[in-house]
């Protein structure tokens, strides 16, 4: 199995460090992608994971501070508490309650969460869609679902519908949506735009479906989150079936990009980063998913 290893990077008493930090987070593909946006734009910047604990990240986020660490992208599980453990919430994480990346600025730490601006971001450079007018499904309530919602909604979806086995966190999560949010079930699929899926159905050895794929028609395009495998039974389905398909490698190459203007100022390479992927854009590659 090949195993993502960043670009080497000649480090001095300048460099600026960045990271990803989760458990497990040794799989992660971030800091190969962080490294190639900082190549690409001469930057005297480095990334690495940190694998934190559950039962340390208060002490790993008390570190950023105390090492000057510019930034984390913040991975499972940490994201809902990574939202209470930074000193201030962006309005895009403060609407969600979790950080997925956190800024120093100053003695300040500063939680944003970009996840939902990548899905956007993703679906429109890699697929040519626009959700501004479209009825959009999503399948799960998860945090990653969360996020996609609000962004959704935030790009004049017209409908912005929740399927998931659990009630009440399909409600929840509806209502970041605002009046365009709503809850459903599978027989919505068949009438969406766009289908999402979120849930780790397919993720791995697993070759469940989250939904019945014969709900899925012509002209539909559908995204599932999930890179490992590179392509899902959903993906696979919806590609038999002639439609517009993506799997999480856009979304996690576009949020990271969002990550890196946060932390530099500066427009990320978006080309270089997605090119820093394609080694590992098969089936047989070392990832992991959903993004982080």
């Amino acid at each position: 199995m090949t195993k993502p290893v960043a670009p080497r990077q000649a480090l001095s008493g300048e460099t600026r460090l960045v990271g990803v930090m989760g458990d497990p987070v040794r799989h992660s593909l971030s800091p190969l992608i962080h490294a190639a946006a900082f190549e690409a734009l001469d930057l005297d910047w480095a990334s690495a994971a940190f694998e934190v604990s559950p039962g340390h990240l208060g002490a790993a986020v008390a570190g950023i501070r105390a090492l000057g660490i510019e930034g984390l992208s913040v991975t499972m599980p940490h994201k809902a508490t990574a939202a209470a453990a930074v000193d201030e919430l962006a309005p895009s994480a403060a609407a969600l309650g979790v950080v997925n990346c956190i800024a120093r600025d100053g003695d300040r730490l500063i939680g944003h969460s970009t996840d939902g601006v990548g899905f956007v971001d993703a679906v429109s450079s890699g697929l040519g869609f626009d959700p501004a007018g479209h009825r959009c499904v999503i399948l799960g309530a998860g945090g990653a679902a969360r996020s996609i919602v609000a962004a959704l909604s935030e790009a004049d979806a017209s409908e912005v519908t929740v399927v998931n086995r659990t009630q009440s966190r399909a409600i929840e999560t509806a209502a970041l949506a605002g009046p365009t949010g709503r809850v459903g079930n599978a027989a919505d699929i068949g009438a969406a735009d766009l289908v999402v899926n979120t849930t780790s159905l397919g993720m791995a050895d697993d070759r469940r479906l989250p939904c019945d794929p014969d709900l899925l028609r012509e002209g539909q395009v559908v995204v599932d989150i999930i890179y490992n495998p590179f392509e899902t039974p959903l993906l696979v389905a919806a590609r038999e079936r002639g439609l517009r398909a993506q799997n999480g490698v856009p979304m996690l190459v576009h949020q990271a990009a969002e990550q890196i203007r946060i932390w530099t100022g500066t427009d990320a390479p978006i080309a270089a980063m997605l090119a820093a992927t394609e080694r590992f854009l098969t089936p047989a590659a070392d990832q992991s998913g959903p993004p982080s």
